[in-house]
């Protein structure tokens, strides 16, 4: 399951990395002037910047989230290995023998 996550991840990651190598070379051979081609790649610079900042909140949401789940499912573990553990020195109290 992590697997498609990850390739999933890893198809999007190379799918806006195309489209920004794409972007950037139109704009290079676009017929415009230096200023305006500076202005527009800074333009898409901030742009990737804050789509870069939006989406490493999204990732760590995730992950934080993910963490959570699984810090939740190993102390649900460890409580009903603990409370396994008790029953059987309960029982085991009771059926050995006086000292």
């Amino acid at each position: 399951m992590s697997e498609e996550k990850c390739g999933s991840g890893g198809i999007l990651l190379a799918f806006l990395a195309g489209g920004l190598v794409g972007a950037g070379l139109a704009l290079l051979y676009a017929p415009a002037s230096g200023r305006e081609t500076r202005e527009k790649i800074t333009g898409m610079a901030e742009d990737l910047k804050k789509k870069t900042e939006q989406l490493s909140g999204d990732v760590k949401q995730k992950v934080e989230g993910f963490v959570e789940e699984e810090r939740s499912v190993l102390k649900a573990a460890y409580d009903a290995g603990r409370d396994a553990m008790n029953r059987e020195k309960a029982r085991f109290a009771e059926v050995a023998p006086p000292e």
